[in-house]
């Protein structure tokens, strides 16, 4: 009967002193792991446009906060003789046809575009959030409650729903209360944006575990889904200020923002036409230091915009 069985072959094993155990499938990490946030910010160093308007802000915010760093001068000190002169002496950029100077209300007039933008941003982003979040995690009869609120509001051009509220309200024309009429107009495209997002992020696994888990709804809403979708509101709030900026400026320009005793570059745009033809600088240097100022922050959402988005960074 023939035999199933191998001849017997010589096996040489190692000494165990010559091959020490390793885990062989062990992965070395190096770094930290790596987050939404994290990978924005990789790629913000990286861009040139970021530190660029970053930089512009900064200076601006410094300007804001510091004015008397850049100017001794009193913007609101005028001297009728010295009415559409040119730069020199003292005068950096000339004076206005009060004969104020330029520059000192170019600079006094930068904390009032930023203090408006800041205000109608947060206003912005504080509505634009719950009504966002409420209405796209509930859902049900307060998503349908919510939205038509929301579009109300939306079909109502803000910069017009300012101009009425600033003329009803004319007597107490503030920062403030040009703020709150901008901003009370201007948050449904915020909610709208937050709402979609969080409609795709609350069927997302890790909701589903907490849910099991046995948290509360509202505990899943502020520690799950809303970090998770806020990412789009940082984009439109960085904007937002932009265009709050632009319509202080039209405001007042129209002449039912802000009073004429105000520093703002929309009232010395106004109050400059008159002199387009014979003394153009007062005119166009407000409208520069207006437009450096809107173009930074629009830069800044615009590169946050392509950071935060991971198909946008593959393609580069």
């Amino acid at each position: 009967m023939p035999s199933n069985t191998r001849p017997s072959q010589a096996h040489y094993v190692a000494p165990i002193e010559e091959t020490p155990l390793v885990a062989i499938d062990s992965v070395k990490a190096e770094g930290k792991p790596s987050n939404l946030w994290t990978d924005a910010w990789r790629d913000l160093r990286k861009r040139p446009m970021f530190w660029i308007s970053a930089v512009m802000i900064a200076i601006l915010v410094i300007v804001a906060l510091f004015p008397t760093l850049f100017t001794s001068v009193d913007p609101r000190y005028c001297q009728l003789s010295l009415s559409n002169q040119g730069p020199g002496g003292d005068s950096l950029l000339g004076y206005n046809r009060q004969g104020c100077d330029i520059f000192s209300r170019i600079i006094h007039g930068t904390s009032t575009s930023l203090a408006v933008g800041l205000i109608v941003s947060f206003l912005v982003a504080l509505l634009g959030v719950i009504f966002g979040a409420f209405s796209g995690f509930y859902g049900g009869w307060l998503d349908a409650v919510l939205s038509r609120i929301g579009d109300i509001f939306f079909s109502i051009p803000y910069i017009l729903a300012a101009v009425v509220v600033m003329s009803v309200f004319s007597q107490y024309a503030n920062v403030w209360t040009i703020s709150l009429a901008i901003g009370a107009f201007a948050w449904p495209a915020t909610a709208r944006v937050l709402r979609a997002e969080i409609l795709r992020v609350k069927n997302a696994d890790f909701v589903m575990a907490a849910t099991a888990l046995g948290v509360s709804r509202f505990r899943i809403l502020l520690r799950h889904v809303l970090p998770n979708s806020i990412a789009p509101v940082l984009v439109i709030t960085t904007i937002s200020l932009a265009s709050a900026i632009v319509a202080e400026a039209t405001l007042s320009f129209l002449g039912v923002g802000l009073p004429s005793t105000t520093m703002s570059w929309g009232n010395d745009i106004s109050q400059a036409q008159v002199d387009l033809r014979t003394n153009p600088q007062t005119l166009i240097l407000p409208s520069i230091a207006l437009s450096v100022t809107v173009l930074s922050f629009i830069m800044l959402g615009e590169v946050i915009r392509d950071a935060l988005d991971p198909k946008a960074r593959a393609q580069r």
